[in-house]
């Protein structure tokens, strides 16, 4: 998923989890003064659940919404619209009993049809789905996508109101995770076709069956609040009144609110990290999301596709002192070894990013860089090239370009580097219309599952913005999830080389995994985090007076 550049204050699930200033007393919250105030550091760009990508977006979708399961702590499975699950033996038929009191916020029952009509409305090539991806392996999902079958030919259907079949081509072993993830939920088809276009576009363009309805969105403010939904099947647990949301893009200016009692939590600074770190409420978010840069392979930098060479992105990427980056600039953090974070998965003891990692695509070594620079503008026929990083618009951002423009200006001769800070909404879209040069591009896993990064490289995915193509890359994808699905090892061996192959080339640039330190007010209890998906859950949170 992507998520906002130092920002990701929300995504589906890895081995570790972290329940975020939850421990401590189990006092039952007081009735009154149940007001959550939050920050987050980006903008809200949508809430229609078929064309979000970001974390911003899917965090609110995870709180105003509910599919088939929640994800709890630890990324378990907890219950959500089904009360009862049945699988055939051979693991390709799932049978969803569903809840007969759940609603929608303006009174409707949530049903079976409304699983349905959000599958294929996500599904359909005329929405334009960017994670229409994950349906990979629900019954002719691969040929509803490409057009050469209808939607209503997709494996899912409804038995009356409150059963769902879903029928699978191949066994999916992260399949009960991804029913926790918001583009399985259900939407209101009548409430879909009543505002068109405007779906999703602002807090009243919808209706919400989850712990929470979104109020006071326009759309472009840069604040809104979650209110509790009433209509909730499980309203009883729901402790919070209202969760106020305000975003600010300094850290300076959010810390200020923290310490002033208007603001309940706040990302920090490396410079205020080290200054608090000591304090109760101190908290550090370990995440699944790796930073990394994306060459536009398509675009003429001076006259030429100079990021199709392979040369020129290694000596971009070899000029990057990611340990002083990570310690200097980011202050938490670790160095990345590839694009498939740290923690996300191991097989037989051993970590997917350890096992993946053969030191390309990562090392620091500015001699090798200028061997491999003076020879990619030789074969390019160019001295120089002018090209531009584009990232978002936070302190972090801006720092974070600083450093790498100049990384790469100072070592690299005939580099001349600008750079364009932009909100958040804003980069997604010239990234997605490949309006960029190099972009810093951010991926949180959505479930603890290598595929979750890996599928995003394959050279169809509409996540490749940088159109990076490698034929073997894309046989062994499909091989872990087709002929090697159900081999443990296989498959592993399959996402292994993949990532390999990815580093080889340079496909792409992994900087960093992230992990940001924050203060968290100690009267907050119950908010669950979780490092890959959707991090955040809030049914469950209190204010403890």
């Amino acid at each position: 998923m992507k998520i906002s550049k130092l920002a990701k204050v929300g995504v589906v699930s890895t081995a570790a989890a972290l329940l975020l200033a939850a421990c401590g007393s189990s006092k039952s919250a007081s009735s009154s003064n149940q007001v959550l105030n939050w920050d987050e550091t980006a903008e809200l760009p949508t809430m229609d659940l078929s064309t979000a990508t970001d974390v911003v977006s899917f965090n609110t979708l995870n709180n105003t919404m509910e599919g088939l399961y929640r994800i709890g702590k630890d990324s378990k499975i907890t219950p959500g619209i089904a009360t009862k699950t049945s699988v055939s033996k051979d693991g390709l038929t799932y049978t969803f009993d569903l809840r007969k009191d759940a609603k929608w916020s303006n009174g409707d029952k949530v049903t079976a049809k409304d699983f349905v009509y959000s599958w294929q409305r996500t599904v359909n090539p005329k929405t334009g789905s960017q994670y229409a991806f994950l349906f990979d392996g629900i019954k002719n999902a691969n040929d509803v996508l490409e057009g050469k079958k209808p939607v209503t030919d997709l494996g899912i259907k409804a038995e009356g109101d409150y059963k769902l079949v879903v029928t699978l081509d191949k066994q999916v072993p992260y399949f009960k995770l991804l029913m926790g993830f918001p583009v399985f939920f259900p939407q209101n088809q009548k409430v879909v076709e009543k505002y068109g276009d405007k779906y999703g576009t602002a807090s009243k363009y919808m209706v919400y069956n989850g712990p929470f309805k979104l109020t006071k969105w326009t759309g472009s403010n840069l604040s809104w609040t979650l209110a509790k939904n009433d209509n909730y099947w499980d309203k009883k647990d729901v402790k919070l009144s209202a969760i106020n949301v305000k975003v600010n893009k300094s850290t300076s200016t959010s810390f200020n609110l923290y310490q002033s009692g208007k603001l309940d939590a706040t990302p920090l600074s490396v410079e205020q990290a080290k200054q608090v770190k000591n304090q109760k409420d101190y908290v550090v978010r370990k995440d699944a999301s790796t930073f990394y840069f994306q060459y536009n392979q398509e675009k003429d930098i001076d006259g030429v596709k100079a990021f199709q060479n392979q040369k020129i992105r290694q000596a971009i990427s070899l000029v990057i002192n990611r340990k002083q980056f990570v310690n200097k600039v980011l202050g938490s953090g670790t160095v990345a070894t590839g694009l498939v974070s740290a923690g996300l998965a191991s097989n037989n003891g051993k970590d997917f990013s350890a096992a993946a990692n053969n030191g390309d695509g990562v090392t620091y070594d500015v001699k090798k860089a200028q061997k491999l620079w003076a020879e990619g503008l030789k074969e390019l026929g160019v001295s120089s090239l002018n090209f531009s990083i584009l990232s978002d618009d936070t302190d972090g951002a801006k720092k974070s370009t600083e450093f790498l423009q100049s990384a790469i200006e100072t070592n690299l001769k005939g580099a001349k580097v600008t750079t364009a800070n932009v909100p958040f909404k804003t980069r997604i879209n010239r990234t997605n219309k490949g309006d960029f040069d190099i972009v810093l591009s951010a991926w949180g896993a959505d479930f603890s599952d290598p595929i979750s990064f890996l599928d995003l490289f394959t050279s169809d995915n509409a996540n490749n913005a940088g159109k990076w193509s490698n034929q073997q890359y894309d046989e062994l994808i499909a091989k872990s999830k087709n002929e090697d699905a159900n081999d443990p090892d296989k498959r592993w061996n399959d996402l292994v080389q993949a990532q390999q192959i990815l580093m080889g080339e340079e496909g792409i640039s992994p900087i960093y995994n992230k992990n940001t330190p924050w203060l968290v007010k100690t009267k907050v209890k119950g908010i669950i985090y979780n490092t890959a998906g959707v991090n955040y859950n809030f049914k469950d949170a209190y204010i403890q007076e």
